[in-house]
C-alpha cells in the first residue's frame, strides 16, 4: 500500500518517494517491518496463547529436557503469517501475480496448519487434521500454482541462449519475445536448464499440452515435499525457524537475480520480468522468521506448530516453483530433506524386517533425524547406527544444523556457475 501511496506522491516531488520504486529499499523495509511484528506482537501473542492454555502436548520420548516443555505455547505460527503478510501488503507490489500467489499460499495453509493445530489442543485430538485431508489440501495448493503459471499471461520469461566461439561462452542472449516456458534452473550443466518437455517429446504433436500436465504434477509434488519436511524438521527449539531464514534468504537472493537481466545473464540462468518483486517476499519472511526466534530459540518461549511448519514449508516449495529453482531444492532444503528422508528409510527399513524376519529393526536410534542425535548410543534400541554415543545437548545441534543449511543454501547459489 505505501509503495503505491509514495508512486502517487512521486509526481509532487515529495521529498523521498522516489525510493519506494527501489526493489533493494522496499525489501529492507518488509525485513525490518516484519522483524519488529515478531517481536514486539509476538509477546502479545504468547501472552494470549498462555491465557488460552494452548500449550503443546509432549510425547513421551525419554530425551533430555523434553518434559520442561510440556506446556509451552503453541500455534506460535500466527505470529510468523501475520508479520509477513502485513510487511507484503505495506511495502510490496500487490498486482504482482507472484506476490499474489505466495500471499494465497501463505493463508491457504496457514488456515490449515491453523486446523491442524486447533483439533489438537481444544479437541484434543493428537492426529489433529486427518492426513487424507492435508494431503488433499496440499495438492490443492500445488494445482492452483501450477495453473495459474499455466493459464496467466503475466507469468513469462526470457530463455537464455549462449553464444559460443570455439566452444567458448561469449556472452548469452534473450529473445525479444516473453514465453511461456517449463524450463528450470538445473546445477552442474552446461546450458543450466533442465526442460520438462523432454519428458514427454515422445508425445509429438501432444506434447505441448502434456508437458504442462507433468509440470502440473511436478509442483504439486514439490509443494507437498517441502511442506511436509518442514513440518518433520519442527522437533527442535529453533530449528525450522532457523533453517526456513537460511533458505528465505537464497531464495531472496535467486529471485532478484533472475528478475535483473544483467544479473541472469551473467548467470546464464533465464530471465523472469517481475520476479524481483519477490525478494520483497523474501526479505518480510526472513525478518518474520527471525524475529520468531526471538521467542524460539532455547529455551523456546512458544512453538510455531503446524500453523507455521507447513506454511514455512509451502512459501519455500511454491516461491521456488515461481523463478524456475525448484531443481535447487535438495541441496538449498537439505536439512529439510534429509530430516524426511531419515523418517523414510526408518518407516521402510522396519517394515521390511518385521516382514522378512518377524521382528521390525532401525537404521536410526530415533527419527526425525535430529532426535537420534539426542538419544544415548546403546539406549536398549536395536539401531544400525549407534553413533553418537553421548547425546548432543539441543543448542549446539540445532547450531549445527543452522551451520550446515548455511553452507547448503550458499552452495546452492554457487552452482549456478558451476558448469
Amino acid at each position: 500500500m505505501l509503495y503505491y501511496l509514495f508512486e502517487y506522491l512521486e509526481q509532487f516531488d515529495f521529498p523521498g518517494a522516489g525510493m519506494f520504486q527501489y526493489v533493494t529499499f522496499r525489501s529492507a523495509m518488509a525485513a525490518l517491518l516484519a522483524l519488529f511484528i515478531s517481536i514486539f506482537a509476538g509477546k502479545y501473542i504468547i501472552r494470549w496463547l498462555q491465557k488460552k492454555q494452548i500449550g503443546e502436548t509432549i510425547r513421551d520420548l525419554d530425551l533430555e529436557g523434553q518434559y520442561s516443555k510440556r506446556g509451552t505455547p503453541t500455534m506460535g505460527g500466527i505470529i510468523i503469517i501475520l508479520a509477513i503478510l502485513l510487511s507484503i501488503l505495506l511495502f510490496g507490489k500487490l498486482e504482482n501475480i507472484y506476490i499474489i500467489l505466495l500471499i494465497v499460499s501463505t493463508l491457504w495453509v496457514g488456515a490449515l496448519g491453523f486446523a491442524d493445530d486447533y483439533i489438537k489442543v481444544f479437541r484434543k485430538d493428537k492426529e489433529g487434521v486427518k492426513g487424507k485431508f492435508k494431503v488433499v489440501a496440499q495438492v490443492g495448493l500445488g494445482l492452483i500454482v501450477g495453473m495459474v503459471m499455466y493459464l496467466s499471461p503475466d507469468i513469462v520469461a526470457r530463455e537464455n541462449t549462449e553464444i559460443r566461439v570455439n566452444n567458448v561462452i561469449e556472452s548469452v542472449q534473450y529473445g525479444n519475445k516473453e514465453v511461456k516456458t517449463t524450463k528450470t534452473t538445473i546445477p552442474f550443466v552446461k546450458n543450466n536448464n533442465f526442460d520438462y518437455r523432454w519428458l514427454v517429446s515422445f508425445m509429438g504433436d501432444f506434447a505441448d499440452e502434456a508437458v504442462w500436465v507433468i509440470f502440473v504434477i511436478a509442483v504439486i509434488l514439490i509443494v507437498t515435499a517441502v511442506s511436509n519436511s518442514a513440518n518433520l524438521t519442527d522437533g527442535l527449539d529453533g530449528l525450522a525457524a532457523g533453517s526456513s531464514a537460511i533458505i528465505g534468504v537464497a531464495l531472496g537472493i535467486l529471485a532478484y537475480l533472475s528478475g535483473r537481466v544483467d544479473f541472469a545473464s551473467y548467470l546464464n540462468i533465464m530471465y523472469i520480468p517481475g520476479s524481483d518483486e519477490l525478494m520483497v517476499f523474501a526479505a518480510a519472511f526472513v525478518g518474520a522468521t527471525i524475529g520468531f526466534l526471538w521467542y524460539n530459540a532455547y529455551p523456546a518461549e512458544v512453538f510455531m506448530g503446524d500453523t507455521g511448519s507447513l506454511t514455512l514449508g509451502s512459501i519455500i516449495g511454491v516461491f521456488a516453483v515461481l523463478i524456475h529453482k525448484e531443481l535447487l531444492l535438495p541441496i538449498l532444503c537439505g536439512v529439510f530433506f534429509v530430516e524426511a528422508l531419515s523418517v523414510i528409510i526408518q518407516v521402510t527399513y522396519f517394515k521390511y524386517t518385521k516382514k522378512k524376519y518377524g521382528v521390525g529393526k532401525r537404521v536410526f536410534k530415533m527419527t526425525p533425524l535430529h532426535h537420534h542425535f539426542q538419544k544415548p548410543g546403546n539406549a536398549g534400541i536395536d539401531a544400525l547406527i549407534q553413533k553418537p554415543i553421548a547425546p548432543v545437548a539441543e543448542p549446539k545441534l540445532v547450531t549445527r544444523f543452522w551451520l550446515i543449511g548455511i553452507i547448503l543454501a550458499v552452495f546452492a547459489v554457487a552452482t549456478l556457475k558451476m558448469r
